[in-house]
């Protein structure tokens, strides 16, 4: 009697934990807290919990469903099915791509489709138990009674799995892909799948999912040769016994063991997006031997490093863990996409190499990860920020778009709006990281200046904000948004034409970085649409997305009049002025915190973790709690952000308010956490907050340290009393990059009482244009 899948998935979990032990000698070193790598698996996260490095290539992963919103990574936490498991993902953002190379270990007849969540028995997918994911590892007890682990390299991803006695199979499905409604075929509209003379699978396939036409190569060698292999063309046909080579465009291969549980299987895949010799080598140079738990290990020492960067006490367990998980989700974007030899797809549709000891990436969402992702990377990850800062001017020069928008290996997506790849550059040359700033510069300008250079749907209206001084509502959609955050790239752009010895550019720049003013309508206080012919729109409610011309239309990019009437960072004394002074802004910031949380029919669900009207789901007013302190009344701030670090995040799947967007959600708990954030990253300033723990350290590297004291500190003690630097006192409510990161120790006296003249006289307010209240 053969055991029912049922019968093999209720006696494996408990198989595969002891499998998986290892040795005395080969203890794993472990991070100070672990991670949770679930937490934001769940909710509308969109994190996967599989195997990858810090920035790594390779994020092998598995999937459980490539058709619904909320598996945009490829996974999600409820699922109780698991279709196989692929090389690429992408961590929380609100567009599925990638997942490429699945591959399905399985016992039993072979099945070429995957089923439906709702009927895995239909196809290939498996239930599963025994599920557990650690940093660069992962492992799963399949219903087949195939045990699978995962682990990786930079560049490989490796598999070991344990079948049971028998016969036993692998498929190769090199057409699974996300796939959406608004999706028009082909997706992949050229593949190949070749097996090699001395056994290396190989293939490609060129997808066009979000990006459009990126390219994916893999090079895999298995420990045991299988008995043989069935190639699988277009429409599932199987071809001729002895071939070896298929090409097409849904392609797949079977890879088949008579005695499958003789021994486990391991599998070591490399990719590339150059082309196959860079696979190949990719494979060769980080996959010499066969030994798993050996790349186990070490992918564990390089993570228990990176999250060693920052370490905590006080808090409960589960603070700590977030702590953990936060940073942890906030080294896994942007991804590595050079090769061994440096090649790496340029944006200029050509094969790039990158200067020796330099690397390229992908995946940079820079209209999320400018606010707080970079800014975490500048302290405890300088030398990676180094890496990523020589990179994205590199890209920036060779893009026909300019500045970097949201690239994803090697092509421009052009997601979001503006083009805030000019940010990251900004503030890093702030922060005195050496860089050649100036040959960015051309692209810069081209993208400010030449009105006749390609659009994307990021930059629409150019033009028409540069000729009127704002974006008409009636021209181009989410116009209120695009003014304030064209604005807001005309100021960091303005610092980088400075260091280009452009000081003409320059001042044009810093004045067009004002027309944050012409979408501000000072007399209601609020964000409000404006047309070509200068007039307001009249019908105006806050709480709507905009007049709507037309269904789909909308004023605001991912908010509402509320919370796009915050979206200002860099000129906040300028909109305080512009409100009223100071008591109407903070009447008016009160008022955001305290609105009734209501949201019209068709709000996109990105407007999410409402307190009042203000969206801590989402990126664009996630510097609003801040901003009390430029009006002097910190303590607002201060209560405001304890509320959001312990109400916004949970040790829970569905622990992520929304999407954690390549780690910026997770990077602002990891900041605000630790007691400051920086409301305008080119500013180089931090301003305080309320840190949620008694002492943390974090390692700034070449031996500096920062301590975070806050000894007593409590769920009732939300406010700051006092602040001293190295030991004396400190009357300001921010502190800037350059103290920071030389390290010291910043001590804050909590209390649960506010201290109402901390921060309030002028002098002690942060800097904002570059300029002082007082």
């Amino acid at each position: 009697m053969n055991p029912t899948r049922r019968q093999l998935l209720a006696s494996t979990g408990l198989g595969l934990a002891a499998t998986a032990a290892l040795p005395a000698h080969a203890r794993l070193p472990a991070p100070p807290v672990e991670p949770n790598l679930f937490i934001g698996t769940g909710g509308t996260g969109h994190t996967y919990p599989g195997a990858t490095l810090p920035f790594g290539m390779v994020q092998l992963s598995p999937d459980t469903g490539v058709e619904r919103w909320e598996t945009c990574s490829g996974y999600y936490k409820t699922d109780t099915s698991i279709l196989g498991f692929s090389h690429t993902h992408l961590s929380g953002t609100g567009i599925g791509d990638m997942l490429d190379v699945l591959v399905v270990p399985a016992t039993g007849p072979v099945q070429l489709q995957p089923g439906t969540p709702e009927n895995p028995d239909a196809g290939y997918r498996q239930r599963f138990s025994g599920e557990h994911a650690e940093p660069g590892y992962y492992r799963v007890a399949l219903e087949t009674g195939v045990q699978a682990e995962l682990t990786v390299t930079e560049r490989t991803g490796w598999h070991r799995y344990r079948f049971p006695a028998g016969k036993g199979h692998v498929l190769i499905d090199l057409s699974h892909l996300i796939l959406d409604k608004s999706d028009s075929p082909p997706l992949v509209d050229e593949a190949l799948l070749e097996l090699a003379a001395d056994g290396t699978l190989s293939g490609t396939r060129r997808v066009f999912r979000w990006a459009k036409g990126r390219r994916i190569f893999f090079a895999m060698q298995l420990s045991r040769k299988p008995d043989r292999i069935t190639f699988i063309g277009d429409d599932d046909v199987a071809q001729p016994a002895g071939t070896t080579r298929v090409a097409g465009k849904r392609l797949k291969a079977v890879l088949h063991y008579d005695d499958a549980g003789s021994a486990p299987l391991v599998i070591r895949c490399g990719i590339s997006a150059v082309d196959a010799d860079g696979a190949r080598a990719n494979l060769a140079a980080e996959a010499k031997h066969w030994d798993f738990d050996r790349v186990r290990r070490d992918a564990a020492a390089l993570w228990s490093k990176s999250l060693g960067s920052v370490k905590v006490e006080g808090g409960t367990p589960d603070q700590r863990t977030i702590l953990s998980s936060a940073l942890y989700h906030a080294q896994l974007a942007p991804t590595l996409v050079s090769d061994v030899d440096g090649r790496y797809p340029g944006m200029d549709g050509k094969t790039q190499t990158v200067p020796a000891g330099g690397a390229a990436f992908s995946t940079y969402s820079l209209w999320d990860t400018y606010r707080a992702l970079h800014p975490l990377l500048t302290l405890v990850a300088p030398d990676q920020t180094k890496l990523l800062i020589d990179d994205m001017i590199r890209q920036t020069a060779q893009s026909r778009f300019g500045p970097l928008v949201w690239p994803l290996q090697g092509k421009e997506t052009g997601t979001m709006i503006g083009w805030h790849g000019v940010v990251p550059l900004a503030e890093a040359h702030a922060k005195g990281i050496p860089a050649d700033y100036a040959a960015a510069w051309p692209a810069i300008r081209k993208c400010s200046f030449d009105f006749s250079a390609p659009d994307k749907d990021n930059s629409l209206g150019r033009d028409l904000y540069d000729k009127l001084g704002y974006v008409p509502a009636d021209k181009v959609f989410e116009s209120v948004s695009r003014t304030q955050e064209y604005a807001y790239d005309d100021w960091a752009s303005s610092h980088l034409a400075r260091v280009a010895g452009a000081t003409e550019d320059a001042e044009r720049l810093h004045k067009r970085s004002g027309n944050w003013r012409n979408v501000i309508d000072g007399k209601i206080g609020f964000a409000r649409p404006r047309f070509e012919n200068g007039q307001w729109w009249k019908d105006y409610d806050p709480v709507q997305l905009g007049h709507m011309p037309k269904p789909w239309w909308r004023d605001y990019t991912e908010a509402n009049g509320w919370q796009a009437t915050f979206l200002n960072q860099h000129d906040i004394y300028g909109m305080i002025a512009h409100m009223g002074g100071d008591a109407a802004y903070e009447a008016k910031l009160d008022a955001l915190f305290t609105a009734p949380s209501t949201l019209p029919d068709n709000a996109p669900p990105d407007i999410s973790g409402l307190v009042g009207q203000y969206a801590h789901g989402n990126e664009p007013d996630q510097h609003a709690a801040y901003l009390y302190s430029y009006v002097g009344a910190p303590w607002k701030t201060q209560a405001m952000i304890r509320r959001l670090c312990t109400e916004m995040y949970k040790n829970d799947p569905d622990g992520i308010i929304g999407n954690d967007d390549c780690g910026q959600m997770s990077a602002w708990f990891v900041l605000s956490s630790l007691g400051f954030y920086p409301v305008d990253p080119v500013e180089a300033v931090y301003v305080f907050g309320s840190p949620l723990f008694e002492r943390a350290e974090m390692q700034l590297g070449k031996g500096r340290k920062l301590v975070v004291e806050a000894p007593g500190n409590r769920a009732d003690t939300p406010y700051v009393a006092a602040v001293t630097w190295n030991g004396r006192p400190w009357r300001k409510s921010w502190i800037s990059h350059r103290d920071i990161a030389a390290g010291g120790t910043l001590r804050f006296t909590m209390s649960a009482k506010p201290n109402r003249a901390f921060g309030r006289a002028r002098a002690d307010r942060p800097p904002s244009f570059g300029r002082s209240p007082a």
